[in-house]
């Protein structure tokens, strides 16, 4: 079977014009007509579909709540896990030395691709195309959204996770800092019982860097 085929077959949509796909394929690495145009696209109807999905489903949620549950679906660590779960990097076109140097790996350049076969999509077949697509990928993303979660800072819920679970606190501590005093950059090291690995945050406070490190274990522990 030919690779366009195989991947058609992964995410569920038959192109009518399979140039589209080519292009959405194609990093910019490769050749100057590539996915960019296409990424933008994908990127806006990414969002707007998403958006619809979360005011339809969350009928009490307030404007900020539904703005941080969009922002965790749409952000390109989860396009990279979305491109990975369908190998989305063994069919990139890409430069020679974007592969010699693992491009077709890299979480952002996969996200970039999976946005442009959005856009590919909905060139293709219409909104309502790319609309069956992104269900088909984000129905049981959406399914465990929550918008209390989206009440709480990181910190907070990793707190009140671990405290359900009989367990210690995080423990939090800064680790680097640069910068001059009104311009520093933090760097904290998050402790969680449960993880054998100390997870890291970096923020322009270290509030800022706690609650970036406390997400990072939050997703680890929620997904095991």
């Amino acid at each position: 079977m030919e690779p366009l085929a195989v991947l058609m077959q992964r995410i569920g949509y038959t192109f009518e014009d399979e140039v589209l796909l080519q292009t959405a394929l194609t990093h910019r690495s490769a050749k100057s007509q590539n996915n960019e145009r296409m990424e933008f696209l994908g990127d806006s109807i990414l969002s707007y579909l998403i958006s619809i999905q979360l005011y339809q489903r969350f009928p009490e949620a307030s404007e900020g709540e539904l703005s941080r549950l969009r922002a965790s679906l749409v952000k390109g660590e989860t396009l990279g896990k979305v491109a990975s779960e369908i190998q989305l990097g063994e069919f990139l076109l890409m430069g020679s030395g974007e592969l010699k140097s693992g491009g077709y790996r890299r979480s952002s350049t996969l996200a970039d691709a999976f946005e442009a076969i959005i856009g590919a999509v909905y060139l293709d077949g219409g909104i309502e195309a790319a609309s069956d697509y992104i269900n088909r990928f984000f129905t049981e993303r959406l399914d465990k959204c929550d918008p209390n979660k989206a009440r709480k800072d990181p910190k907070t819920r990793l707190q009140e996770l671990m405290q359900a679970r009989s367990q210690p606190l995080p423990e939090y501590e800064v680790v680097e800092t640069h910068g001059k005093a009104h311009n520093q950059t933090f760097k904290v090291s998050c402790k969680v019982v449960g993880l054998d690995q100390t997870i890291f945050g970096s923020g322009t406070s270290r509030r800022k860097a706690e609650q970036t490190a406390a997400s990072a274990a939050l997703e680890l522990l929620e997904n095991e």
